[in-house]
């Protein structure tokens, strides 16, 4: 039996994050093709994460400049290591390729992360983001590398890798496609009718800074555009992690409903008559909005909030990008049924052209047969990347030893 080596940035938590739900699904991927799947992480457990020794995955706690890790994956002679996230490329990158250099190295991004931080940076200084703005970025310069020093990268945004060519000239042959996917079984789900919603939905981890900042926007400006429309209306506000600044903006009296964690996204989302996500950064793809067209639940959000996930049906719900436009899109979905019965059946349209299952998973088998066939020749012709693999190799190499001895007790 093959077996995968997952580096996280973290342990998984799909009931926290859509990373986490991704990160599941990408297991579930590799164990279908016949590997035995490790998942080691230097982060600390945590009491949400998934259950991953029941899902017969073996996890691993590993440190960080220590070449403790060596012993670990020479012993365990993985056949695939895949990095969760660029930094754990630029930590571990190096002694994989010492230890395993036959092993085929693939990057999960789950999101641009370089993109993200330079839209907030705009956002914050209250101005669009340029093209100059990444290639002058610290960030995009690491991240960058790291796809270039991988065999391939797992993408979850058609636009990033158009990014990617355009701006940066990687070759589309280093990047694969990979979307949050639902089945079969998730696309049959019978979803409640307009008459048995009630009240908006917003959700999303709390320590994502794009999800903090549209709670702000909601509470602050786009929340009592709604209320003067509709005054009895509640709007919970889900989320994992939620800290005091949020609970604080809990109030009753407004219908601004700070719930927190919930115990079933998708039946929260179900029950919801309209999702908000007035989302005025970020990157990648949102879980909340496949989720919501998985639901049937109308959404309103941004420019931002579709990027990735167009299709050539309409979106299933408004597309807004100020507070009082936002605003009049969710009183009209949530007032006019006809439009909300329109919109509610775009979503599952759109969400079995964007996210099935079968077809991701089927394309990303072939892509995975195809490499490990070929890794030689794929890593032949990617120069760029076996010359930042020489360079990175010897620095980040000599910098972890360095650390790695400061930090020996004397």
């Amino acid at each position: 039996m093959s077996t995968l080596l997952i580096i996280g940035y973290v342990w998984p938590e799909p009931n926290s994050s859509a990373a986490g739900s991704r990160m599941l699904q990408l297991i579930l991927f590799f164990q279908q093709q016949g590997y035995q799947v490790v998942f080691a992480s230097p982060a600390q457990r945590t009491e949400h994460m998934v259950d991953l020794m029941a899902l017969n995955v073996e996890c691993v706690d590993i440190k960080l400049n220590c070449a403790s890790f060596d012993d670990f994956i020479g012993s365990l002679a993985p056949d695939v290591v895949m990095f969760d996230r660029f930094m754990m490329e630029e930590q571990f990158g190096w002694r994989v390729i010492e230890q395993c250099p036959q092993a085929l190295r693939i990057l999960d991004t789950e999101d641009l992360f370089c993109l993200r931080h330079a839209r907030h940076d705009s956002h914050k200084k209250n101005c669009e983001m340029t093209e100059a703005d990444l290639l002058t970025s610290d960030m995009a310069k690491r991240e960058v590398a790291a796809i270039f020093r991988s065999d391939v990268t797992l993408m979850i945004s058609p636009k990033e890798i158009e990014l990617l060519g355009d701006l940066f000239k990687v070759d589309k042959r280093l990047l694969h496609y990979v979307p949050f996917v639902f089945s079969d079984d998730q696309f049959m789900q019978i979803n409640p009718s307009y008459e048995q919603r009630q009240g908006f939905i917003s959700i999303g981890n709390f320590r994502h800074p794009p999800n903090w900042d549209s709670v702000l926007w909601l509470k602050q400006q786009i929340w009592p555009l709604i209320r003067k429309q509709l005054p009895k209306a509640e709007l919970h506000i889900c989320g994992a992690y939620p800290p005091p600044k949020a609970t604080d903006l809990h109030d009753v009296k407004t219908g601004f409903l700070v719930k927190g964690w919930v115990d079933d996204a998708i039946k929260s989302m179900q029950s919801a008559k309209v999702c908000l996500a007035p989302l005025r950064f970020g990157a990648g793809i949102k879980g909340k909005l496949a989720e919501a067209m998985l639901c049937s639940t109308p959404s309103v959000t941004t420019n931002i909030g579709i990027e990735g996930m167009e299709t050539q049906l309409p979106w299933a719900g408004e597309v807004a990008n100020d507070a009082q436009s936002i605003a009049d899109a969710a009183v009209k979905l949530y007032q006019e049924a006809n439009a909300w019965q329109c919109a509610s059946e775009l979503g599952k349209q759109n969400a079995q052209l964007l996210f099935e299952q079968e077809q991701h998973f089927s394309a990303f088998s072939a892509c995975l047969t195809n490499l490990l066939q070929n890794l030689e020749q794929h890593r032949q012709r990617n120069f760029i990347g076996s010359m930042l693999n020489h360079h990175h190799h010897k620095s980040t190499k000599y910098m972890s030893q360095w650390i790695e001895e400061k930090n020996r007790p004397q």
